[in-house]
Formats: C-alpha cells, sequence, structure tokens
C-alpha cells in the first residue's frame, strides 16, 4: 500500500531530576553536599532511509518518545543522558506542526539530518546550591520536561518533470516508452492509483526524474476523485509536461481539458501556475480530426506555451520532446521547498523573568514562566529551601509587584499550586 501523509505524535525525553545527597564518610568532616545533575532527556531526530519510498510505516506504529535523562545521584555522580531517537522517512518528506501547519523539517536530500525536538534539560543536584550561609541546601532542581508535539508527515516525490493530464491522456504509456518504469496500463479511468516515478537518460548521459501523478480530474482540488491526495506530489517538479488527448476517440475536448486541468492546479496552490509547462498532445496515431490539435494549438500560443504532439506507441516526437525537456532542465533551477528561516524551529524554554499577578476574589494569584520553574526547584516543606524561595521571589521582582497590587498582611497569595500566606 503507498501511504504518502500520516499524522504522529512524537516526544522528546524529560531531564533527569537534580539529586539531594551529602558526603558521609569516616574521618570526612562535614562532607557537605554532593547530590550529581540529572542527565538530559534524549533529542529526537528525522533523517532519510534512502531504502524507503513510502510512510507505510507509519501507519500502526504512530507514537514515539526518546528516553528520559536518568536521575544525579550522590558523590556528584551525573545521570547518564537519554538515548536520542531517530526517526527514518523516506527522501521528499516534509514534517509539519499538526496544529499550525507550520514547516518544521524538509528531509529532500539525501543523509538528510534534523533535530526537531531537544530534550529536556537535567535538574542541578544540591552542590549546586551551597553557599557560605546555606552550607546544607536539601533541595535540587527537578528535570525540564521534554517537548511534545503532534506532528504531520507528507511525502512529496522529487521528481524533475511532473506529468498531469485527465485518466487515458497517455501518461502511464508516456512513462513507460521514455524510463525502464512499469506502471499498470489500462483504457479506463484511474488506472493508476499511485505515483509512479521514471528515469529518463538522455543520449548526452545525462538523467532526470519524471513522475505521474495520478488521479487530476475536475474538482480534484476539492477532494474529487483521487487528485487531492497526489497534487501535493507536483510541487517540487521543475518542471510539467501537460498532456492532452487529441485523439477524439473518447469524445474529449482537449481546450476544455487544458483549461480545467491548470484549473485544479491553481485552485490547489498558485504557485503551480507559475512552473514552466509544456502541453503535449498525445494518441497522434489514433486521432480522428486533425480540428482539435488545431485548437489547442491555438490555445498554447495564446498562453504563450510551447506545444508538441507524440504517440507514444509509434514513438513520434517523442525524441524531440525529451530533447526539449533536456534543454530547459538545465536552465530552471532546483529550488527548496522552503528556506531555513520559515522553519518553525522547537526550542525549551530559556529561563525568563516573565511573571504576572492576578487577583482572583479574595487571593493574589502569580503565574508565569519564572515563577513556574521556580517552584518546580524548591522544596516548600524544607526551611532552607524556603529560604532560597523567598530570595529568588524578591530576585524576581514578584514581592515589588504583589505590594503594588495592594497585598496586605494575611492575604493568600498563591504562586502554582502552592498557597502561602503574606507577611512583610
Amino acid at each position: 500500500m503507498y501511504t504518502d501523509y500520516t499524522k504522529i505524535f512524537v516526544k522528546s525525553g524529560n531531564g533527569g531530576n537534580g539529586a539531594i545527597s551529602f558526603r558521609r564518610e569516616k574521618y570526612v568532616a562535614a562532607g557537605g553536599p554532593d547530590g550529581g545533575d540529572g542527565g538530559k532527556g534524549g533529542d529526537v531526530y528525522f533523517i532519510t532511509d534512502k531504502d524507503s519510498n513510502t510512510l507505510i510505516n507509519f501507519r500502526y506504529n504512530k507514537k514515539f518518545k526518546a528516553e528520559n535523562g536518568q536521575n544525579g545521584s550522590g558523590a556528584r555522580c551525573n545521570g547518564k543522558q537519554g538515548q536520542d531517537l531517530y526517526i527514518k522517512v523516506p527522501i521528499g518528506t516534509v514534517v509539519k506542526d499538526a496544529e499550525t501547519g507550520e514547516i518544521v523539517a524538509d528531509l529532500s536530500e539525501e543523509d538528510s539530518k534534523e533535530l526537531v525536538l531537544p530534550g529536556g534539560r537535567g535538574g542541578k543536584g544540591n552542590s549546586h546550591f551551597a553557599t557560605a550561609t546555606r552550607q546544607a541546601p536539601r533541595f535540587a532542581q527537578t528535570g525540564e520536561k521534554g517537548i511534545e508535539k503532534e506532528l504531520i508527515l507528507e511525502l512529496k516525490s522529487l521528481a524533475d518533470v511532473g506529468l498531469v493530464g485527465f485518466p487515458n491522456a497517455g501518461k502511464s504509456t508516456f512513462l513507460s516508452v521514455v524510463t525502464d518504469a512499469k506502471p499498470k496500463i489500462a483504457d479506463y479511468p484511474f488506472t493508476t492509483l499511485n505515483p509512479n516515478l521514471g528515469v529518463v537518460k538522455t543520449e548526452n548521459g545525462d538523467s532526470f526524474v519524471i513522475a505521474d501523478i495520478p488521479g487530476l480530474i475536475e474538482g480534484a482540488s476539492e477532494g474529487v476523485g483521487l487528485g487531492i491526495q497526489f497534487l501535493r506530489h507536483i510541487e517540487r517538479t521543475r518542471l510539467i509536461l501537460h498532456l492532452i488527448d487529441v485523439s477524439g476517440f473518447q469524445g474529449r475536448d482537449p481546450v476544455k481539458d487544458f483549461y480545467d486541468i491548470n484549473n485544479e492546479l491553481k485552485n490547489y496552490s498558485e504557485k503551480l501556475t507559475k512552473k514552466k509547462q509544456i502541453i503535449v498532445a498525445t494518441k497522434l496515431d489514433v486521432a480522428q480530426d486533425e480540428s482539435l490539435y488545431n485548437e489547442l494549438e491555438k490555445v498554447a500560443k495564446k498562453e504563450n506555451l510551447e506545444i508538441f504532439k507524440i504517440s507514444s506507441i509509434t514513438k513520434q516526437g517523442v525524441k524531440e520532446l525529451l530533447t526539449r525537456v533536456e534543454e530547459l532542465l538545465k536552465e530552471i533551477p532546483k529550488e527548496n521547498l522552503i528556506e531555513t528561516n520559515q522553519r518553525k524551529v522547537y526550542k525549551l524554554e530559556e529561563d525568563k523573568n516573565e511573571f504576572q499577578i492576578v487577583k482572583e476574589e479574595d487571593m493574589y494569584v502569580v503565574i508565569g514562566p519564572a515563577v513556574e520553574k521556580l517552584m518546580s526547584r524548591v522544596n516548600l516543606e524544607d526551611t532552607e529551601s524556603m529560604y532560597y524561595f523567598q530570595r529568588k521571589l524578591d530576585e524576581l521582582g514578584v514581592n515589588e509587584a504583589l505590594k503594588k497590587a495592594g497585598v496586605k498582611d494575611g492575604d493568600t497569595v498563591k504562586v502554582v499550586d502552592w498557597e502561602l500566606e503574606w507577611y512583610d
């Protein structure tokens, strides 16, 4: 089964907690605190797998978690860092944030490797908090939580040339003639159910990749037929060959077909309308009415597009078309789907002195990343830890802000999940 779109849950590892420990050895007086730091949580990377060409492996396996860092221990022993997680995806995979749609990573090159979710930092052990006046700190930092996200994986075929057109326009036959690809060919709609790739080898020794995009019909960009599933594969192509049946054998109107397909491309992405396009009139070997080609030729002149007429069966015009494609591909540069500065980057929260005082009935509530991180580092059951907590609140400016907000002795102040009684 061909799978080119899936949603997965990914989480980086939590950091380990710092240790609360005191050195106690024979003949060593007042050894002091020796709690080690917690280990960093494992990072999550996406890497390309050249042996894979589908996202089928993610059909049932949808949850991925990196290893947590280990807690610190005594004798200043730091916890082991959590093992990084490497998720293998096919070349051409785009990773997006499921909530915002922002692009997180574009793995379009062989041996691509992208750090997507960094692991949580390990907490510091109590040995870091010893001072001349606080010689036996009975508190340590907890490790930071890892980042968890729902991500969308989209596979976009890496082809230089994309074949578009209505079903039975001759795309699969053309692909089978000019490459070694063996697509399914039959005289009924939606013969091609998955994108097919083939490599064209030119007489000059060069080569380029062609993708047959299936299922384009009127309304494809709105979900009609199969087209909406595969339009994404055209986005990376540098050149579009628009194959149109001019045989009259199926009663089609080539001019209407041209505008209908281009309208679907435009509705899906305005970017597709700016790509170089060549009109390819197909099935000349069974053409019944030459006027159909003549009308299409007029459209080509009107739209300032090149047009070639071919028969894949007799190979009439095929060589000339491929020569022109080869020439154009030397002129059209390859482009990145996204620029580096457009990519969403997940980062751990830095230490920020940001907080807010909110009055709720008879209570003052202190919220914000600064106090949340502080509360994760202290043990309010310990006297020295409380002194440390009070000093840090003062350094952050929380105490001054509470006074300006009107706090009085005996009022309740809630910091995260703890309710404290205020005394100046």
